[in-house]
């Protein structure tokens, strides 16, 4: 799967540099850094666990925060020392540059200093990202400078989040594909403030034009492909008692029971695997104990029965997150029945995923990304067309 991820991008990567007018070396370092950036974020994983067991939470995150300070203080000096012309608006740049991104950590900090610090991280990555597909793209003095490594750093943010999403423990998701967007944006701002151009065009080139179509249609193709994957599935429905979303149908759901029943029965999943690919079943599994052991009876009551239905493995054989069987003993099952009873038994709409799983039907899907996905190839071309036709005129 990584392999088709790195293929998907450097497909999208050669087709918007159709025509472009810089030299080949800060693309293909653009496009080099990304590639190392996505995967590498597997073995930073693992990096972050080794880290995390072997010091202290405080030491960690001075290891992280330090590090993210001196890449930003050592990029702010640098440009402050090449601004030399137009300084009051490519100072205001570089100050609306880190506003935003003092803004973005702040809104989506979290209690968790050691989250926060890894976040900041991949902040200053795709910053970087950005920059470097600026540069490859400046020579071309109008808004395909700023539009194209836009949409190639969301390309890259999206290969990676795909990534993550087949690895054990790791969380791909579209939130996060657009939380890197804040980066992507102060990267821009960065790289406009660093090396702005002399003369600028708002209204693109015909090869512009070509070049934005193409390279808008093919990152909405591979974010609509990444949103397949990961969000989109279907209402499982266990009697009248409970509805919960799954990447896999009913029907699925049983053959992977009784494929799991037959497989762990002499090969446990006892131990994880953090290079390896992740299995969703044993995930989804997980996301219904997790949830039945941490809410309210009635509630934990129609979680197990999911679980008894639809991941009897699961709860019966030792995983790496539960070293000893999850399923209820018989005398718990009846006393959480027993507490409900007498309660309304209104159907349970199982809040276990623990980011959105949507059930759109799938042609409908399809359909609306094509024609999304031709509109953004054609109208450049229908705009060059009209501005010609108006030329001659």
């Amino acid at each position: 799967m990584a392999a088709i991820l790195h293929w998907l991008y450097l497909a999208h990567a050669t087709v918007i540099s159709y025509g472009r007018p810089s030299s080949d070396m800060p693309f293909a370092l653009a496009t080099l850094v990304s590639i190392a950036i996505v995967l590498v974020a597997p073995f930073m994983g693992q990096l972050q666990s080794y880290l995390r067991r072997s010091m202290s939470t405080r030491a960690y995150v001075l290891l992280f925060g330090v590090g993210v300070l001196i890449a930003i203080a050592a990029a702010v000096v640098y440009a402050l020392a090449r601004i030399r012309d137009g300084r009051r608006w490519r100072l205001a740049l570089l100050g609306l540059a880190l506003v935003c991104g003092g803004a973005y950590m702040w809104v989506n900090g979290t209690p968790y200093p050691e989250v926060n610090a890894v976040e900041r991280v991949h902040f200053v990555e795709y910053g970087l990202i950005a920059f470097l597909f600026y540069r490859a793209w400046r020579p071309a003095g109008d808004l395909s400078m700023i539009v194209l490594p836009l949409l190639a750093a969301f390309t890259v943010g999206t290969c990676d989040e795909w990534l993550q999403w087949f690895i054990p423990v790791r969380v791909g998701e579209a939130h996060d594909v657009f939380m890197n967007l804040a980066a992507i944006v102060c990267g821009l701002l960065f790289a406009c403030a660093l090396q702005p151009v002399t003369r600028f065009a708002w209204r693109p080139s015909p090869a512009s034009l070509r070049r934005m179509g193409i390279g808008a249609a093919l990152a909405w193709l591979v974010f609509a492909t990444f949103v397949s994957y990961v969000h989109l599935g279907y209402d499982v429905v266990v009697d009248s008692a409970a509805v919960f979303h799954s990447h896999y149908t009913a029907d699925t759901l049983r053959a992977l029971q009784q494929d799991r029943l037959a497989r762990w029965a002499s090969d446990p999943p006892r131990t994880l695997r953090r290079l390896s690919r992740e299995d969703q079943y044993l995930d989804e599994g997980i996301w219904h104990i997790r949830r039945r052991n941490v809410t309210e009876p009635f509630e934990a009551f129609n979680e197990n029965l999911i679980l008894e239905r639809f991941f009897a493995p699961v709860l019966d054989i030792p995983t790496y997150a539960s070293p000893a069987p999850s399923r209820w003993p018989p005398e718990q099952r009846r006393a959480v029945e027993s507490a409900i009873v007498g309660a309304e038994r209104a159907t349970l709409m199982s809040q276990a995923e623990p980011y959105p799983i949507v059930t759109w039907r799938r042609d409908a899907y399809w359909t609306v990304v094509a024609l999304v996905a031709a509109l953004l190839f054609v109208t450049p071309l229908f705009a060059l067309r009209r501005e010609n036709v108006e030329r001659r005129s």
